[in-house]
């Protein structure tokens, strides 16, 4: 078991806990087992893979069973009509509709993607198609927003893109069918924040963050079905901590 910095992920972890947050639904539990129901499939892009490894030691340890589907250099739903995200989109709707077969989600969480380039309306028209896509199976979707990032080179000619597409996800999950929820009150809205916990990329975050997220989002979880986070010591500090994806990022 890798025991790395035991007291500063733990401590990320519990504040995460004390974090509530979410708007776009009402907080009713569906009345199921708590945890051992609950089927999450996840989705996004690198900033999603990289706290997936934390969510699924979470989720796990609460009942709930897990599936990564995030890919790095793409995972998003809305292609833009640019060549790069019109290919990652189409591989992402088709690995969603396996997954909806095969792993049988009872809720499928989706994270904004730093590709979710287009204009507002494509934006808009991609969350709910992704909301009915999500309903017309029997899961439930959860929207979540990203954490702040470091606006590079490569993303400043879609910075607008980037803006936009939080207030389109909010506006679909308005219609029904998926719930919204703003991870900037876990992260605030400043990557070069301590809040927002960024790896040196000041894009993707390290173990801690991880698992201040991992908290943070099961808590919320909580809220929309029958699940009980485990308490972060029950997982927090466990194998997931030397996942090769922190190594690659410089996460000390």
């Amino acid at each position: 078991m890798h025991t790395r910095n035991l007291s500063p992920i733990l401590a990320a972890a519990a504040a995460g806990m004390l974090t509530l947050a979410g708007c776009g639904g009402a907080s009713t539990a569906d009345p199921a087992p708590a945890g051992s129901g609950v089927r999450l499939l996840w989705m996004g892009d690198s900033i999603a893979g990289a706290q997936a490894p934390a969510l699924e030691a979470a989720l796990k340890a609460g009942g709930a069973a897990f599936k990564n589907i995030t890919s790095d250099g793409g995972g998003n739903v809305v292609s833009g009509g640019h060549e790069v995200t019109t290919m990652a989109a189409k591989d992402t709707w088709k690995a969603l509709k396996e997954n909806l077969a095969s792993f049988r989600p009872t809720v499928v969480a989706y994270q904004i993607t730093t590709y979710d380039w287009g204009t507002a309306q494509q934006q808009l028209s991609s969350y709910r198609k992704l909301a009915k896509t999500v309903h017309d199976s029997g899961a439930r979707l959860v929207l979540v927003s990203a954490p702040p990032y470091k606006i590079d080179d490569f993303y400043k000619p879609h910075a607008g893109a980037i803006k936009s597409a939080p207030a389109m996800a909010a506006k679909a999950a308005e219609a029904g069918h998926a719930r919204y929820l703003d991870a900037a009150q876990l992260w605030g809205r400043d990557y070069a924040a301590g809040q927002a916990q960024r790896a040196k990329d000041g894009i993707h975050s390290c173990q801690q963050g991880s698992a201040a997220f991992a908290a943070w989002f099961g808590k919320q979880l909580g809220t929309l079905v029958a699940y009980t986070p485990a308490a972060p010591g029950a997982w927090a500090t466990g194998p997931w901590t030397g996942d090769e994806r922190f190594t690659k990022l410089g996460c000390g």
